[in-house]
């Protein structure tokens, strides 16, 4: 019978309480985070916010001292840590002790708050004794990051299906389709991709077509060496081919029960084993093959509808050989004869209908959006998504939580910086839906982290910074202007000295250079020796940045398990973090699956 996965070992903390410590500590130092550092300067954040000198703040964060922070980590790791007083002067509200500071930060990241599910757990619950697939290498066509989260993510969501025993899969905010054109190539899954950009749509189009040719150019390889391979053995190993396929039959009558609901787990179980391409690479295997179809028809009330729905989902190639054999089809019986003939309509009914596994769509997905108004032809479904951007997240988790038709949900966000915060911005309708926060306790807490904030993590060159935080001064001193509606973008890169920055910067912001031309090497001069201050400042919201991105994540998590009707959910590691930063999933299946 399917059980829902295990849940949590005892060690693993419980995810409320870990979401109010994470929260406690971040309330004491958002200051620095949702600083500016545009106004570095013009505010006199670091005599503001933090009381060390610059050396000694970059000194530590930069490795200087690491014994004492591994020191103080292994005295207060499994204590909860002092913030005012220790960390924070109580009066100035100052940043007083780098040491305590990054090892809370470190404390309450998600390498320690303990609670991820190791992905390996999951898999080994979702799997049973089934064992995974193989097929196609995607880094032969993707980029080494897009590989490894398609391999990665795509080999989790096809355990999720199986286990709920379903064949569709909503793929939102697809973007160019790598994710969804795998899926439905790879697991024969079948993928609705939704984005928002139609030249994403037109694009993920023509990239799934020419996926295909990868994909069947792998086929080929693969059958060739399988081939050649099974002609070095042919002479070797006979006997023990034909034993293998009786055991495949035999597995196949003792297996009846449950196809419907694992037919592509037993299809992995058994090909590997046998590999119905080698099967017609001798007559010895011919005669192995017969047996294996006389022996599975043998039980036709049993199977019938069950076998050809294995078939179904056998490669093509796969499908032709067992369903076509070089024996006497005389010796069969009109019924059999019958039978075979179904299968082979069967798989090449499969084969023409192969490209039709993915559907890219174009539409904009929000909280109150009706799938069925999307996708005519909806069932039972799980939702997933790679890097879901901003808000776009959030809304996948409320879809699944709202949709009876959708069993389970994969989500991987990104952007964090274009969330929308319902205590943000006080004077928005307040019945909006909101990205932040979703889980009842934050929003009963009023929490608003800030966009500064929530872009702690996208760490630009020192230099960068500098040059924007100088410009600063230059338009609120020469200019008087303390706001505006234009924005600087890109201009560092595209700029040959801090002389070329600042006029490019002003013709973008509509202000007359000419009034400062004169005078824009002397502004970098007065701030060029506080460079070390706005790099410690810098580095100090950096190393803060993975406690926001907990609290983000503990607050969707948590948001699930306030629902009724959800069985299980947590949060994994999927991806390498050096290959992809953004690397955690949270995933969440329903509770009528087991009950």
């Amino acid at each position: 019978d399917l059980q829902p996965p295990a849940a949590s070992p005892p060690s693993r903390r419980p995810t409320t309480p870990t979401l109010r410590r994470v929260a406690r500590f971040l309330a004491h130092a958002l200051p620095l985070c949702r600083a500016h550092t545009v106004e570095f300067y013009t505010r006199g954040l670091w005599e503001r916010l933090v009381a060390p000198h610059p050396a000694a703040v970059l000194e530590t964060l930069r490795g200087g001292g690491p014994r004492a922070l591994r020191r103080f980590y292994n005295m207060l790791s499994f204590t909860e840590l002092p913030f005012f007083g220790v960390v924070f002067c109580e009066n100035s509200k100052k940043l007083i002790n780098v040491h305590l500071f990054a090892l809370a930060a470190k404390y309450y990241s998600f390498s320690n708050v303990g609670v991820c599910t190791p992905l390996e757990d999951l898999l080994e619950a979702l799997r049973g004794d089934n064992q995974g697939t193989t097929g196609i290498k995607t880094d032969e066509f993707m980029n080494n990051k897009k590989s490894h989260e398609v391999q990665m993510m795509s080999e989790l969501v096809d355990n999720i299906a199986n286990y709920c025993g379903i064949k569709q899969v909503i793929d939102i905010g697809s973007g160019k389709g790598y994710l969804s054109s795998f899926l439905s190539m790879q697991y024969n899954l079948k993928v609705y991709g939704i984005d928002s950009s139609n030249t994403n749509t037109n694009g993920a189009h023509e990239r799934n077509r020419k996926l295909k040719k990868h994909w069947r150019a792998y086929q080929s390889r693969g059958r060739a060496n399988l081939k050649r391979q099974r002609l070095e053995k042919a002479n070797d190993g006979p006997v023990e081919s034909e034993i293998k396929c009786k055991a495949i039959s035999e597995k196949l009558l003792n297996n009846d029960s449950s196809l419907q609901s694992q037919d592509q787990v037993t299809i992995q179980d058994l090909v590997p084993s046998c590999g119905f391409t080698e099967i017609a690479t001798s007559e010895t295997n011919n005669q192995a093959e017969v047996d294996l179809v006389a022996q599975t028809q043998s039980d036709e009330s049993k199977l019938s509808e069950e076998v050809l729905a294995i078939l179904n989902v056998l490669p093509a190639d796969a499908v032709d050989v067992f369903s076509s054999s070089q024996c006497n089809c005389g010796e069969l019986c009109e019924e059999e004869k019958v039978q075979r003939k179904m299968a082979s309509l069967k798989a090449k009914a499969s084969k023409s209908s192969e490209s039709n596994l993915y559907f890219p769509l174009t539409s904009c997905i929000t909280a109150e959006t009706e799938l069925s108004d999307i996708i005519t032809d909806l069932e039972d479904c799980m939702m997933v998504g790679l890097h879901t951007c901003g808000d776009l997240a959030a809304n996948t988790l409320r879809i699944f939580t709202a949709k009876p038709e959708i069993k389970a949900v994969c989500s991987v966000g990104c952007c964090y910086h274009l969330l929308s915060e319902q205590f943000e911005n006080q004077e928005e309708c307040p019945e909006e839906v909101w990205g932040f926060p979703m889980c009842q306790y934050l929003k009963d807490m009023g929490w608003c982290c800030g966009r500064n904030a929530r872009m702690s993590a996208c760490l630009l060159p020192t230099e960068s910074l500098f040059y924007r935080a100088v410009l600063q001064v230059i338009i609120e001193e020469i200019y008087g202007v303390t706001k505006s509606d234009r924005h600087v973008g890109k201009t560092f890169s595209k700029s040959s000295s801090f002389i070329d920055y600042v006029r490019k910067s002003l013709k973008k912001l509509e202000l007359d250079d000419s009034e400062v031309n004169s005078c824009i090497m002397d502004y970098y001069e007065k701030y060029k020796h506080r460079m070390n201050e706005l790099e410690a400042f810098n580095m100090l919201k950096v190393v803060l940045a993975p406690c926001i991105e907990v609290l983000i994540l503990l607050d969707r998590l948590c948001y699930l398990k306030e629902q009724d009707n959800i069985a299980w959910s947590g949060l994994v590691k999927l991806f390498d973090p050096v290959k992809s930063p953004r690397c955690y999933a949270v995933i969440a299946l329903k509770k009528h699956l087991w009950f």
